[in-house]
């Protein structure tokens, strides 16, 4: 794959490090194994979900940790096969995995729930109340600085 140099917009840009640092991470990373198959849905506007076919895994094989920015699904099987069974074709993978999702500013995971063999995330973007846009009036500078004039000689 081609390297990207990011450097011009990182001159030009303020508060973008993370992202960049994350593109330019993945085009230098190993390609990545596909199990277990996934996909990636975008619900609502601020609503997203993702499924995951894990096929064969319990819900106590699973494990789902959610840090700020990352979220981590692993599936650990347990060795409990029965000994008496003698397996003449083994085509449903049944083997271990961690699965890893880079999660934008403000993501959490909502739920998640476990049903025919796919375990699904919801997750959900919340802008904390400080950080969304707000109006900012337009007004006069002059009378401004005269008003505090008229309270510095009052006082």
């Amino acid at each position: 794959m081609r390297q990207i140099d990011f450097t011009p917009y990182r001159r030009s840009t303020i508060g973008f490090d993370r992202l960049f640092d994350m593109l330019e991470q993945g085009t230098r990373s190993a390609p990545t194994e596909n199990y277990p198959p996934f996909n990636l849905e975008r619900v609502a506007e601020d609503r997203y979900r993702i499924t995951l076919a894990v096929a064969g895994f319990r819900s106590d094989e699973l494990d789902i940790t959610a840090q700020q920015n990352l979220l981590v699904v692993a599936g650990k099987k347990t060795e409990s096969q029965d000994n008496a069974a003698q397996m003449l074709h083994l085509g449903i993978a049944n083997r271990s995995f961690e699965r890893r999702f880079e999660l934008a500013d403000f993501i959490r995971v909502a739920d998640a729930d476990l049903k025919d063999g796919l375990l699904v995330i919801n997750l959900v973007r919340e802008i904390p109340e400080a950080m969304k846009p707000k109006k900012v009036s337009i007004g006069s500078i002059t009378s401004h600085v005269e008003v505090s004039a008229v309270e510095a000689k009052a006082a």
